[in-house]
């Protein structure tokens, strides 16, 4: 089984992060750390037990990585969009089986099994290939060394996921796509023109924002 373990903020700084989610959310973020080897840093924000807001932006005292950084961010595309300011990029499943998945799904369908690592949290992760990924709405999945991963470290904000939605031209294969890793019913689907994630959070007051990757 996989579920949802958090959604994914990108910024161009973690300063521009933090201001955009604190506008929304009347929450701010609190400081994460850096990603070493990966070129990323990030600051986090609870929302709940065994949920997360994460925002990304490139590490700038880090040098440039070997790989693409995730979600993305150094797509020119991407990058243009988080020249306008942050976005929702992307949503990560959290699973107990990362080998087993990754293994029935095949290297071209789940991707490298990576570990990383922040102080003393440690994890590994399969980003699908990004022309698989049906513009991140497809997570990438992570395995937690502990079990438990960062949600219950962080302090409660008070606000929650209420509902990650999705929506695609093609939204049967999103929905088999999601099948083959347990996740059918961790999203609400429907079919679009326009790819898109949204995520439905209830800040501390009650009130509910929607914010969306597009």
């Amino acid at each position: 089984m996989a579920e949802i373990d958090h959604i994914v903020i990108g910024a161009r700084t973690l300063e521009e992060g933090a201001d955009y989610i604190e506008a929304q959310l009347g929450v701010r973020p609190t400081p994460g750390g850096s990603h070493p080897g990966i070129g990323t840093h990030n600051m986090l924000l609870g929302l709940g037990p065994d949920r997360y807001l994460e925002v990304i932006a490139p590490d700038p005292e880090q040098p440039a990585p070997p790989h693409p950084r995730p979600f993305d961010l150094d797509d020119a595309g991407v990058a243009m969009m988080l020249e306008a300011g942050p976005h929702l990029l992307a949503w990560v499943a959290r699973t107990p089986a990362l080998d087993a998945v990754a293994a029935r799904l095949g290297a071209s369908q789940a991707g490298e099994v990576r570990a990383m690592s922040r102080g003393d949290l440690k994890w590994r992760m399969a980003f699908p290939p990004q022309n698989q990924d049906m513009r991140n709405l497809i997570p990438p999945l992570i395995q937690w060394e502990d079990g438990k991963g960062a949600a219950p470290r962080l302090k409660d904000s008070g606000c929650r996921l209420l509902a990650l939605e999705a929506e695609h031209p093609d939204a049967d294969q999103l929905r088999q796509a999601l099948a083959q890793r347990g996740l059918e019913e961790a999203l609400k689907l429907r079919r679009s023109g326009h790819p898109r994630l949204v995520a439905r959070i209830s800040r501390p007051d009650g009130t509910e924002v929607a914010l969306s990757s597009g």
